[in-house]
């Protein structure tokens, strides 16, 4: 009779076990993780899928773009588009006409990941006329490194940039085609920041740690290239005084988020360790000591020791693996979709097994992932991603044949 009972009592328990497993609601990630890692706290990886019900559709506002990397807006609508490839600036109208290229950009590298890169306005554009360009700067020696230029944007049927002007060169130079960045973006009080790689290679890696080097770190300048007397490593030996953060891979995405303000980034793994930080003054974010990613090939060899977690570098408030390759970053604020305000909207370049063309979304709880989506879209890769004054979601797709598309509620 007692091992009748025992039977029941476990079948129950494993009844109520299967139950509860039921209730936990599916991750969006069906692929199998490519490490064996386990995350840091509850909800760092795989968050729920969250659904919202929204419906949109997708039109095509101008095609004909070559690789193209970074959309901006204009005051009156129009948009601004680097053109990785060729160094090129284009003006794209409301009507999805394409300018010829800008005239006065700076002299690119065009290798790999490199040539022109972010585009930003300067707050105070409708006074100043002030662009910002990133881009891969080349040296004589053969090696190249990040760079930001400014300039004012004469408009017209024969658009030009004058007085040109290199405020920013990342140092040191390396001979590297790979892991540039580079995203830019103005805080609140006029402060620039500069996202950057530490350019792939071992010798670029091994300076994401070192505080002498501007390698692999997250930089912050005025916006004439001076530094902020504010800035954490101002007047201590060794250290580069424009750096904010460090230990960092490779930034391209990032945003001011809409209530604190604070800046928040996407950040290339290598084989999975795709992460979101919060870039804050001073703080360490562990690359290459501590990664949830792998070495790329099919040895998946741990990256320097395999840590995941060490103190007092910072861990991910959220991680993929396999990755999403993150290239674009808003947080969507419009009207438009009313369900989707203050998500998290990322763009990617891997569609590879994902549904749709690589969009996620995410639901935030204060710093915390609670939800997870994927926009079911024609895959493609994309490459920016950007909110209109429209309220709409423009995005830049990517490679030789690219285009902008918006999303607009359906119907």
């Amino acid at each position: 009779m007692a091992a009748h009972l025992k039977t029941f009592a476990a079948a129950a328990l494993m009844a109520i076990v299967g139950t509860a497993a039921c209730a936990q609601p599916a991750g969006v990630e069906t692929r199998a993780p490519i490490t064996a890692y386990k995350p840091a706290f509850a909800g760092q990886t795989r968050a729920p899928e969250q659904k919202l019900g929204v419906t949109f559709q997708s039109t095509t506002v101008a095609q004909g773009l070559v690789y193209p990397w970074s959309l901006a807006f204009l005051p009156d609508g129009r948009m601004l588009v680097t053109e990785r490839r060729a160094g090129a600036l284009r003006i794209v109208g409301k009507d999805g006409v394409v300018s010829a290229p800008v005239a006065g950009t700076p002299v690119v590298t065009a290798v790999g990941q490199g040539g022109l890169l972010d585009v930003v306005l300067d707050p105070a554009f409708a006074k100043n006329g002030l662009i910002y360009l990133s881009y891969a700067e080349p040296q004589a020696d053969g090696t190249n490194n990040t760079a930001v230029a400014r300039g004012r944007l004469v408009d017209g049927p024969q658009a030009r940039i004058e007085g040109l002007t290199v405020i920013y060169h990342q140092k040191p130079s390396l001979a590297s085609p790979l892991h540039f960045g580079s995203r830019l973006v103005f805080a609140r009080d006029g402060k620039l920041f500069v996202t950057q790689g530490e350019r792939s290679i071992l010798a670029g890696q091994k300076q994401a740690q070192d505080l002498a080097s501007g390698l692999g770190k997250v930089v912050r300048i005025n916006a004439d290239g001076s530094i902020p007397k504010d800035n954490p490593f101002v007047g201590k030996d060794g250290a580069r005084p424009e750096i904010w953060s460090y230990g960092n891979r490779n930034i391209q995405a990032a945003a001011l988020h809409p209530q604190t303000g604070e800046l928040w980034v996407a950040e290339y793994g290598p084989q999975a360790g795709d992460e979101i930080n919060i870039i804050r003054r001073g703080h360490d974010y562990g690359w290459p000591t501590i990664s949830y990613g792998v070495n790329y090939g099919p040895g998946k060899s741990p990256i320097t020791g395999g840590e995941t977690q060490r103190k007092g570098m910072e861990q991910p408030l959220y991680y993929w693996d396999p990755v999403v390759a993150p290239s674009g970053m808003i947080f969507y604020t419009g009207g438009l979709f009313p369900k989707w305000k203050n998500s998290l909207f990322i763009s990617g370049q891997q569609p590879q097994g994902l549904p749709g063309g690589n969009i996620t979304r995410l639901t935030l709880k204060g710093e915390r992932v609670v939800g997870e989506e994927r926009l079911e879209l024609p895959g493609t890769l994309w490459r920016d991603i950007r909110q209109g004054p429209d309220g709409a979601i423009y995005l830049l797709k990517g490679g030789p044949l690219g285009a902008i598309m918006k999303l607009t509620p359906k119907g």
